[in-house]
């Protein structure tokens, strides 16, 4: 059984997010999605909300489960007995900064990482993006699922 870990924060997840993980649940048998703090950036959903907004819309997918962790992610792979990390690509600055993130997890643990490149439709989109624009009242539906568009107007 071949099982991978899609880690980020997910605040909030986006379309572009739901891209990778259905692409990355195609190739494997499953998928955690291995949600944490991000202690550099300023959250917008507490942990909780953000595991149940992920529950809402991979809710489809019967492969993917999901995960909350606090520490070195190889060290929750290793945990778990996960070799393969999935990380979603938009851009060569975002290769620059998973290369090297990549290649510190390999060396701390024996675990790969797979890079999917975003589909062009979202290679523009991010959560900090989606944030600044829903703290401000515009409208994100475009870019994240309907129960977070739902949530994030909540928040204004």
């Amino acid at each position: 059984m071949t099982v991978a870990v899609c880690p980020g924060s997910f605040d909030p997840v986006t379309n572009g997010h739901l891209d990778v993980i259905e692409r990355a649940a195609s190739r494997f048998d499953t998928v955690i999605l291995a949600c944490t703090q991000n202690i550099g950036k300023k959250g917008m959903l507490d942990l909780d909300e953000r595991i149940g907004l992920l529950e809402a819309c991979t809710s489809h997918l019967s492969n993917v489960e999901i995960a909350s962790f606090d520490g070195l992610l190889v060290d929750f792979c290793r945990a778990r007995g996960v070799g393969v990390i999935i990380k979603g690509l938009r851009a060569v600055s975002d290769f620059e900064y998973e290369l090297q993130m990549a290649q510190m997890n390999g060396r701390l643990g024996d675990v790969e990482t797979l890079f999917l490149t975003t589909s062009p439709v979202y290679s523009f989109l991010s959560s900090s993006l989606v944030k600044e624009v829903a703290r401000f009242g515009g409208d994100v539906s475009d870019f994240v699922p309907e129960v977070v568009a739902d949530r994030l107007a909540r928040t204004q």
